[in-house]
């Protein structure tokens, strides 16, 4: 397997179990027959391990992939599972990785939408089922932001496909809805019929703030948000990356050889971070030699583990390090010369970020 730049879609795939069925899945969705040797083989894997799963994402995605293999058995097997997990809120339904209702968790987009799409790739659908989507569907619209995203690529890839499967489901070339927002001074309408049922509508509301309505009458399935913007003080972000530059020589002497010694520190959440790039704006001036880099921390870890790559622009040298892990310093040595003399040598700024 390959490695991800960035963790945050990453998803809840993180072992061989969800890889082996997001595959198996993907190879599906292409209506690779159930016949095929890999297909075949990956569902074998899968059907293995469906009693020892307890993870909710695993569950979701092996409940979707059954559900494109057509295997009815298994597929409710996995449903009774995640039925015991549901977080059901009046007519809003979701799944989240732990027993919290954060509707704020990527995650919890990300394994809905394989419950959704699971549900919705049976042969036949009944109204039951189709309520039990619209419960799911109903959770969703909710998490949208203004832009018609999730918090992140990685699940609104997911929910999209399964918003788009859910329309597919319950297309009608028939009917027509009015859509009436309105408060007590100000009053919009919506008309959404055959001609215009693909078309993105706005209206300003011009009565903020106030207390507005949403009444909608007719045969029609529209889907409405209200997004507010605002501004608010820049708030003080919790710093999880430091960097320390200390110099070892005399930078004033024309020709004189001198080290820049560099740290990098993670102290956030994940235990490792994505890819980091350390920006080093050289002195006017001074030339560097990237081929001495070197890296010194307690379990002798080589440089080359974690520098991806050194590249040199104009006048600044650009470290890429893969990653690096939680609380473990990472200490850095560049060697420097001055080949110019310049006066009122100013300050140089040396940088780390994701």
């Amino acid at each position: 397997m390959g490695r991800l730049f960035n963790n945050r879609m990453k998803g809840g795939v993180n072992d061989n179990v969800t890889i082996t069925a997001y595959i198996t899945a993907s190879l599906l969705e292409l209506e690779t027959p159930v016949t095929d040797p890999v297909v075949s083989k990956g569902l074998s894997c899968l059907m293995s391990v469906i009693e020892d799963v307890k993870n909710t994402y695993t569950t979701a995605l092996l409940a979707y992939t059954f559900s494109l293999a057509k295997d009815t058995d298994t597929q409710q097997q996995l449903f009774k599972k995640l039925e015991d997990v549901a977080i059901s809120d009046g007519s809003h339904l979701h799944w989240s990785q732990s027993a919290s209702a954060d509707d704020s968790d990527s995650l919890a987009v990300e394994i809905s939408s394989y419950v959704l799409l699971a549900v919705l790739s049976a042969d036949s659908l009944t109204t039951a089922d189709l309520g039990f989507a619209n419960r799911i569907v109903s959770w969703f619209v909710k998490q949208q932001n203004a832009y018609g995203g999730f918090s992140s690529t990685q699940d609104t890839v997911v929910a999209l496909q399964a918003l788009s499967l859910y329309a597919t489901k319950v297309f009608s070339a028939d009917g027509s809805s009015t859509v009436t927002v309105q408060s007590a001074a100000d009053t919009h309408h919506f008309d959404v019929n055959q001609d215009n049922k693909l078309l993105y509508q706005e209206k300003q509301l011009q009565d903020v703030p106030a207390k507005y309505s949403i009444e909608v009458n007719g045969s029609a399935c529209v889907s409405v948000q209200v997004a507010q913007f605002y501004n608010i003080p820049t708030p003080t972000e919790a710093k999880t990356l430091s960097i320390d530059a200390k110099i070892e020589g005399d930078c004033k002497t024309l020709g004189q050889n001198f080290l820049l010694n560099f740290t990098v520190k993670y102290h956030g959440p994940q235990e490792m971070t994505n890819m980091l790039i350390v920006d080093i704006k050289l002195l006017s001036g001074f030339t560097a030699d990237t081929s001495l880099l070197t890296m010194s921390i307690s379990s002798e870890v080589l440089a080359q583990k974690y520098v991806e790559w050194v590249d040199t622009k104009e006048d600044h040298v650009i470290v890429y390090l893969t990653e690096i892990p939680k609380h473990i310093s990472m200490n850095y040595k560049m060697q420097m010369k001055q080949v110019l003399p310049v006066k009122n040598l100013k300050p140089a700024v040396v940088k780390v970020y994701d």
